[in-house]
């Protein structure tokens, strides 16, 4: 209790999301172990790019979620960068690279997999699990404070070095890999330490009570947890033991019944 109610430095506080992070991020997923080793069949890496795009058109939802609770105009301007990275500025029908956000890229990884573009767009093969998890971020942002929102974005903390990891891993193991297919991944590299700079900067300043550390805290150990919880559905359905829900995406040429073990 003493220690529960105990202020922490502000090194401290870094120091302990720090942790949460080397303890619990998605990295540590024996997916992603079977992801970036080249164990996984396209099917499987189909499965992962279209689940996880659900997740990539849903932080702009979240951002502006949480921008609409800001009352501070230059905080909100702040975090607008954010939304403008993943939706882009708009080409008018000119390719224009530095103008082509996150959604674009992601949908670049997708194409290359050979998925259709419309079927991805269209949300109708992902996880019911995926659905659930990242909604749940959302509504989170919606219900916390601003703190507690801005706190579980600090996942960018561990991003850089899974993105690193991703490229290496996606370069050596499969024929896919290509710039334009990892251009997310490149990008990602340039935006996070930029967008977690601020983010932590926010959530140090800001939490000056014990409630208030505890509660950043918990809010990036959530995230965490829903990340990786959304590996979670992805192995029970596509690794082991193999059990694809109904009308959730069958990777070509198999049946669900195919990938149970």
């Amino acid at each position: 209790m003493t220690e529960m109610m105990q202020l922490l430095s502000r090194d401290e506080l870094e120091r302990r999301l720090y942790a949460i992070g080397e303890r619990q991020y998605h990295d540590l997923h024996p997916f992603h172990t079977l992801l970036h080793g080249g164990k996984l069949a396209r099917g499987q890496v189909q499965a992962w790019a279209l689940n996880r795009f659900y997740y990539q058109v849903s932080i702009p939802r979240k951002d502006l979620t949480i921008m609409s609770r800001m009352e501070d105009p230059a905080l909100r301007r702040a975090w607008l960068q954010r939304v403008l990275d993943h939706d882009g500025l708009g080409t008018d029908g000119q390719v224009d690279e530095s103008k082509v956000g996150g959604i674009e890229r992601w949908l670049r990884l997708t194409d290359g997999l050979g998925l259709d573009r419309d079927y991805v767009i269209s949300l109708e093969g992902i996880l019911p699990a995926t659905r659930y998890a990242v909604d749940a971020y959302v509504n989170f942002c919606a219900q916390h404070s601003i703190l507690e929102a801005i706190a579980s974005s600090l996942t960018e903390l561990f991003a850089p070095s899974i993105h690193r990891e991703r490229i290496a891993g996606f370069e050596e193991n499969y024929d896919f890999a290509n710039d334009a297919t990892l251009s997310y991944f490149r990008k990602r590299l340039d935006e996070a330490p930029r967008d977690v700079r601020f983010g932590l900067q926010y959530v140090l300043d800001n939490a000056v009570t014990p409630a208030q550390q505890r509660q950043v805290q918990a809010a990036l150990r959530f995230k965490t947890e829903l990340l990786w919880a959304q590996l979670d559905a992805l192995h029970h359905a596509y690794v082991s033991p193999g059990l694809i829900p109904p009308g959730a995406f069958v990777p070509e040429g198999t049946t669900a019944t195919e990938y149970r073990r």
